[in-house]
């Protein structure tokens, strides 16, 4: 197989995914994403593979799917990122030059003619992973990008509006801010806080959304979150 022709195929399906050109739920055919993209089957069905890995594909009876948004999912993916983040921003305190914490903040974007909901998403994201990465631990940063990647369709709903973006924008200047100052106990708060708002937002608009975006087409399902029985012995 081509390597270049896979990574390709890869690249065009998962960017499709992300950013909802295919949304939730549909219905995915080999025979058809190879008109889409361009690319014979092998390198498709690896390309479907890897995004299965990523949670972004799945296997509906002998074809694929785009995953459906799971809102119990997204719950338990925001949980894991917020113990995540408020861990990592203790190393990046401590281990962080502020050199670092400088080209950080320039990640902001602060231009207006630059905000859309491409850049708000993508600026959010590399603020994220870049935070993480100065920890010097790079398993943090690992786990921030794939949480981030999980939550990307539901970020990409979230971020669609101005207001939203500019939210954002002022809480990442605020962590920012504590960092820089070495305010441990305010920056780990601050990480806390922002997880949840966002969590809180993601939540609050898709339940309100839902209906409308069935409409559209879109899988929103509610996964059952519940324990597994105690196994008495």
């Amino acid at each position: 197989m081509d390597t270049s022709s896979g990574s390709n195929a890869y690249a065009a399906l998962r960017a499709a995914i992300l950013s909802l050109d295919l949304v939730p739920g549909e219905k995915l055919s080999e025979r058809g994403l190879e008109s889409m993209l361009e690319a014979s089957r092998t390198p498709i069905r690896a390309a479907l593979m890897r995004l299965e890995n990523e949670g972004l594909t799945q296997r509906a009876g002998r074809g694929w799917q785009v995953t459906p948004i799971d809102l119990a999912e997204v719950r338990a993916v925001m949980e894991y990122r917020e113990v995540v983040e408020a861990a990592a921003i203790a190393l990046v305190i401590e281990r962080a030059g502020d050199d670092e914490l400088a080209a950080l903040r320039s990640l902001i974007r602060s231009s207006p003619e630059e905000d859309n909901e491409e850049t708000g998403l993508r600026d959010g994201g590399d603020f994220h992973v870049a935070l993480s990465r100065l920890s010097r631990n790079k398993f943090f940063a690992d786990a921030m990008s794939g949480a981030l990647t999980r939550l990307s369709r539901t970020r990409w709903l979230e971020v669609r509006t101005a207001e939203s973006r500019a939210h954002a924008r002022t809480e990442h200047l605020e962590i920012i801010a504590a960092v820089r100052s070495r305010d441990a106990e305010r920056a780990a708060a601050l990480v806390i806080s922002h997880s949840r708002g966002t969590r809180d937002r993601l939540l609050n608009h898709l339940s309100e959304e839902r209906r409308r975006l069935r409409g559209r087409g879109y899988s929103i399902i509610e996964s059952s979150t519940s324990p597994p029985p105690l196994i008495t012995l």
